[in-house]
């Protein structure tokens, strides 16, 4: 490994509507391109300081308090390239757009450093993006394991922001399948909530207060309904851990198949049926509008197909 330089030291002011906030969320504002994680370790690892303290990352700021980040740059990693498949639907010099399969992790953890797309990346793409860490390399936003579909990957940091930058603005649209447990009765609507971690399961994501969690947003549309199932269509208007799934709990229609948030023995399936769909976004050096859409998988068809013959009632 290479040792870490510093390199670069922002600073910011916490203002009087910035009092009471936790500092990782100040942080998180501060830096729409970073992941969550990834500020947690730069506070872990002693790079913030507020007036000049050590301080932890569920600190509460004080008006007129000045926070120090100091930004390391990027080091090396153990993380190896891995000859793992991918199915990529488009290539340039500044990004991939791909489709995950279902069952494989975005990114590397401490738990967990191989068979991972990251590991995937590395072995097959010449240069990926550093914004996001050393253990992300080149991923802009991410898919849960178990769900599957189209996906950006950037390869270098300026594609990073403009991509990042987008879905942040809402200009990025993406647009998900899923087929939930019971009868939707809207045809169409909005899910407005916050989304934090559970208190009781900190791997879980739940619904909280507005001074709890991050605001969530996710549109739905009833595609067809079954007699004890709905297929929907989600629009994500922000992208919060588990968004999707946790909305659909919150409407007491959760995803087939979610371990998680519903039922995992359904359809003996191994992940819920949830897909990335399609996604619409601007290329980040030709401003040309670019479109990419995926079916649903063979797995998500197949149990349409059982449901299909008797049991199925369209609008």
């Amino acid at each position: 490994m290479t040792k870490e330089k510093k390199v670069e030291v922002k600073i910011f002011n916490v203002l009087s509507e910035q009092e009471k906030m936790r500092l990782d969320l100040f942080l998180i504002a501060q830096f729409p391109n970073m992941s969550r994680n990834h500020i947690r370790n730069l506070i872990d690892k002693q790079c913030v300081k507020v007036d000049e303290k050590i301080v932890k990352a569920g600190y509460s700021l004080k008006k007129g308090q000045k926070i120090n980040v100091t930004l390391p740059d990027p080091v090396c990693t153990d993380i190896l390239p891995q000859d793992i498949p991918l199915n990529i639907l488009y290539q340039d010099n500044d990004l991939l757009v791909i489709n995950k399969a279902q069952g494989m992790v975005v990114h590397p953890s401490s738990n967990c450093f191989s068979n991972t797309l990251v590991n995937a990346l590395l072995y097959s793409v010449k240069d990926l993006s550093g914004i996001n860490g050393e253990l992300r390399p080149g991923i802009v936003h991410r898919l849960d394991k178990d769900t599957s579909g189209v996906m950006l990957v950037a390869k270098n940091d300026n594609a990073h922001k403009n991509l990042a930058k987008q879905i942040s603005e809402k200009s990025c649209i993406r647009r998900y399948m899923s087929l939930l447990c019971g009868v939707v009765k809207l045809d169409n609507g909005e899910i407005k909530t916050h989304i934090g971690r559970s208190k009781t399961d900190r791997k879980k994501m739940t619904v909280v207060s507005e001074s709890e969690g991050k605001e969530a947003v996710s549109l739905f549309k009833v595609i067809t309904r079954y007699e004890h199932f709905t297929l929907v269509e989600w629009t994500l208007k922000t992208g919060r851990t588990h968004q999707i799934r946790v909305h659909a709990k919150h409407i007491g229609h959760p995803v087939v198949a979610d371990a998680t948030y519903g039922t995992a023995e359904q359809f003996d399936l191994k992940g819920q049926l949830l897909h990335s769909q399609y996604i619409r976004f601007k290329h980040p050096t030709t401003n040309e509008i670019m479109e990419f859409s995926t079916p649903l998988p063979d797995y998500f068809e197949k149990v349409l197909k059982k449901i299909e013959p008797t049991k199925r009632k369209d609008n």
